[in-house]
């Protein structure tokens, strides 16, 4: 049937000069339609209203005895609802009436139904507004070095000029992940909006049940003050009431997942190489918005000298074991920070540590789960305690942290092989020194190496790994290899003994001469001025004779021989029970 505006189009065609068939096309009906428009034979119903069905009304029994009613007492019903009470109740009657009985709730709805909440376009002012918003990535699975990465991400955007901001933070909706992202972002920007705006973040507010303003947090209320920002919020459930933000977390969200899947992989090195993807993304979202944005720059707030506090400090004592802990999880810090207190900056991914205002050490954040059993948890860095490690290597074998004191899996495989064929003390001396060599010279994972390979082939010993890493304690000698001469030398040497004639000539010349004969003994020698004579220790009786017995030299000690006593000086006189005691003491 042809339509009113059809025809206009057709008459206009044809006063602009085109044909018959030509005005037809254009008015999308056939060249014969256009014939009787010009002769004036139009079809008799043109214009006029149908008021007749094609076909009988399917719900002609229910809809104005059942359905309507039950629209009118409650107009929340909805379409499915109605087809299943009708496909309950008749069975076998209205299996194929789903298609209208959408159609008719939806046009009682709109002639008969409450009416719907209204949408009104909101007016920014440059350098007014900005909004700030946590959001998950839910499409895809991010992982740093094959390991699941559990984060969300803080997302801030300029609401005149939507120039946006995103960073990755790990945790949940802290303040101090609020206060990083959000000055990082004031930073990037170049300034500072007079309005904060958010939602109902418990980092920025104290959820308080039954009470209708809920009051800032004094972290928060300082951290407004600092930039000169009005903190406002949005009303609790109401996402649209913040739709500056929250509408591009899911452009944002959208974009990034497709370039991931142009990447074609999800998988970074690390957080870093992760957050850098993530603003290359966001610097070509920026791109589209650049007058505006440049518009927006001029009306912003200048930034303050000094950032804000981005982090929580505590205050912690380090224990005997080198450990501190810190919201229930377990750090080791070098050793020689035992007994020290220290100042902890607690930030979303990372502890750093001070003494006084020196920073001593740095961590990155580790979180048990939020509840239960599993809350609490242990950060090991086999590099704090290794020294001290090495000095009792046993105490390995019975640490409580010994499978955390091992970095990596393949360690672990390694110390439960070497365990399982070596002796328990050697063991643990073996692996110790393994990892001391690994944190000394930063090769961990060319110990292990070298530790698997030397394992397989049944060669593994602790000398071989300190000369291997040339760490041999000092005046220790390597290994060397000894052959034996053969034997038949000794053969050899005997027939020589056996047969005088092989001696060479001038070796039997030497041993055909005839020995010195021998002097008398001097008739007289002198005495000395402090020997006593051996007649005064005798008594009656006494033939004098010497009684031999067997005695053990001691080993000579090498060194500076004290001085002789002097012999001017008169020697006690001994009898002879004394001096066979003292002969009998050697």
């Amino acid at each position: 049937m042809l339509q009113p505006y059809q025809v206009q189009v057709y008459m206009r065609a044809r006063e602009q000069g085109c044909t018959q068939p030509q005005s037809a096309v254009i008015a999308g009906f056939s060249e014969r339609s256009g014939r009787r428009i010009e002769s004036g034979e139009r079809s008799p119903n043109l214009g006029e209203e149908r008021t007749w069905r094609t076909r009988p009304d399917p719900l002609a029994q229910v809809w104005e005895s059942e359905l309507e009613p039950m629209l009118k007492a409650e107009p929340r019903l909805e379409a499915m609802t109605l087809y299943e009470y009708l496909v309950e109740k008749y069975p076998g009657q209205y299996e194929q009436t789903l298609r209208t009985v959408q159609r008719r709730v939806q046009a009682w709805k709109a002639l008969y139904g409450d009416p719907k909440e209204v949408m009104f376009e909101i007016r920014h002012v440059p350098g007014e507004m900005g909004l700030s918003d946590f959001t998950e990535l839910k499409d895809v699975t991010i992982t740093i070095a094959g390991q699941p990465f559990e984060h969300l991400l803080y997302h801030y955007r300029l609401a005149y000029s939507g120039w946006q901001y995103v960073q990755v933070i790990q945790g949940g909706e802290s303040f101090i992940g609020l206060s990083e992202g959000l000055q990082n972002a004031l930073f990037a920007c170049g300034g500072v909006p007079q309005i904060h705006r958010t939602d109902s973040l418990s980092a920025a507010y104290r959820n308080m049940a039954g009470k209708r303003y809920k009051p800032l947090t004094q972290l928060y209320d300082q951290l407004c003050e600092h930039y000169r920002m009005q903190p406002t919020r949005n009303n609790t459930g109401i996402a649209h009431e913040n739709g500056s933000i929250e509408s591009p977390h899911g452009h944002f969200k959208r974009r990034l997942t497709q370039q991931l899947y142009l990447r074609g992989s999800f998988d970074f090195e690390s957080v870093a190489a992760y957050q850098r993807f993530i603003e290359q993304v966001v610097t070509t979202l920026n791109g589209k918005c650049v007058t505006k944005y440049t518009e927006e720059k001029a009306h912003l707030q200048p930034l303050p000298r000094y950032r804000g506090a981005d982090y929580e400090e505590l205050l912690v004592r380090v224990s005997r074991y080198s450990t501190i802990e810190v919201r229930c999880v377990l750090y080791t810090v070098p050793s020689r920070l035992i007994g020290q207190q220290l100042t902890i900056r607690l930030y979303h991914d990372r502890l750093v540590g001070y003494l006084g205002k020196q920073q001593v050490v740095e961590l990155a954040r580790v979180r048990g789960a939020s509840s239960g059993t599993q809350r609490r948890a242990r950060c090991i860095n086999y590099r704090h305690i290794i020294a001290g490690l090495r000095r009792k290597p046993r105490a390995f074998l019975y640490c409580t942290w010994q499978r955390e004191i091992l970095p990596t899996e393949q360690w672990r495989t390694l110390w439960t092989q070497i365990s399982e064929t070596w002796e328990p003390d050697s063991a643990a001396k073996l692996v110790v020194e393994a990892l001391y060599i690994a944190a000394t010279q930063e090769k961990e994972t060319a110990v292990a190496d070298y530790l698997q390979v030397q394992l397989e082939a049944g060669s593994l010993t602790l000398a071989g790994l300190q000369q291997q890493f040339g760490t041999l304690p000092a005046g220790a000698l390597p290994s060397s290899t000894v052959q034996q001469h053969p034997l038949a030398s000794y053969d050899q040497l005997l027939s020589n003994h056996a047969n005088p004639s092989s001696i060479p000539t001038s070796e039997s010349n030497e041993r055909e001469q005839p020995l010195p004969q021998s002097q008398p003994a001097p008739q007289a020698t002198a005495s000395l001025p402090h020997a006593q004579p051996v007649a005064e220790h005798r008594t009656e009786g006494d033939s004098g004779g010497v009684e031999l017995r067997s005695i053990f030299a001691r080993t000579l000690s090498i060194g500076v021989r004290p001085p002789l006593p002097s012999t001017d000086a008169a020697c006690p006189v001994r009898g002879s029970t004394a001096a066979r005691k003292k002969f009998y003491q050697l």
